[in-house]
């Protein structure tokens, strides 16, 4: 793979507010090869929970996509809790929800259709595909559900419920409308506040992964780690089983990240087999 074969353009999007009046971005890259004949298709790719655009298989992933012809758009969601640093934002983590992250996808998708996009010339605005990440994964699908410019959804690891904490995580926050989950690797304890629950109540039939991905009628491919975490696992079979018609591949050996790590190591086995799939799937496999 040549590391100098694409182009790569950075933006930044308005995308709203919080309720304390703070002004929210989106901050994301656009590759593609340069001088490529005829528009490529689009991918977008969303990251997922505790994850942000330069978390370790990320660029890696999003330069092969491009050199085999896609328009490659990353981006942190706007509350995902990064701006410069790794997470140097957490009070704005604290206060992230899906609804916010599905107005993000939509600013990015309204952005790309008016050309307001780094390369927009590039870009194949009939052909929208999204590619999503653990909780990326979920939130892909539940913005497809709703959006027919996208013409298939690939998820690697994509959760299947959007209720991501146990039992002891929601009394904390029931008693304290605060709590918070330890990231292992950087040794934060990350806040969430009550807001994200709240919102979850208050969409329960949009926020059913299961549901929507069963009403999917465009092309699904999901992408499973056979040796991910027992309630990602359970997740994952509850999709099936509420929709068989969609595309399966079982990656044996795969961890929730394919062995992948940040800072990025390089490449696995388990890795390459996913992106492998990926490509078969996609519109240029």
């Amino acid at each position: 793979m040549s590391e100098t074969s694409t182009t790569q353009e950075a933006f930044t999007l308005e995308a709203g507010y919080l309720d304390s009046g703070e002004k929210l971005f989106i901050r994301g890259e656009v590759r593609v090869v340069p001088d490529r004949p005829g528009p490529c298709p689009v991918l977008l790719i969303c990251h997922g929970f505790k994850s942000f655009k330069e978390w370790g298989f990320f660029p890696y992933i999003a330069t092969r996509f491009a050199e085999q012809g896609y328009y490659v758009i990353t981006f942190n969601f706007s509350c995902n809790g990064v701006n410069e640093t790794d997470f140097d934002e957490l009070e704005r983590f604290a206060v992230n929800t899906f609804s916010r992250e599905q107005q993000d996808l939509e600013v990015i998708l309204q952005a790309l259709l008016a050309n307001k996009l780094p390369l927009a010339d590039a870009a194949d605005k009939e052909s929208i595909h999204l590619w999503g990440h653990s909780k990326g994964g979920g939130t892909a699908i539940i913005f497809a559900a709703e959006h027919p410019q996208v013409k298939s959804v690939l998820t690697w690891n994509g959760i299947g419920f959007t209720d991501l904490f146990d039992d002891t995580f929601k009394k904390q926050l029931e008693e304290y409308g605060i709590a918070y989950v330890a990231n292992v690797r950087t040794k934060q304890e990350m806040p969430i506040k009550a807001v994200f629950y709240e919102d979850l109540m208050d969409n329960k039939e949009r926020f059913d992964i299961v549901k929507q991905l069963a009403g999917l009628t465009i092309p699904v491919q999901q992408i499973q780690g056979d040796q991910d975490s027992p309630r990602l696992m359970e997740g994952f079979q509850q999709m099936r089983a509420g929709d068989a018609k969609h595309s399966v591949v079982t990656i044996a050996g795969g961890n929730h990240t394919f062995g992948a790590v940040h800072p990025f190591k390089g490449t696995t086995p388990q890795l390459e087999q996913a992106i492998q799939a990926s490509l078969q799937f996609l519109p240029l496999g």
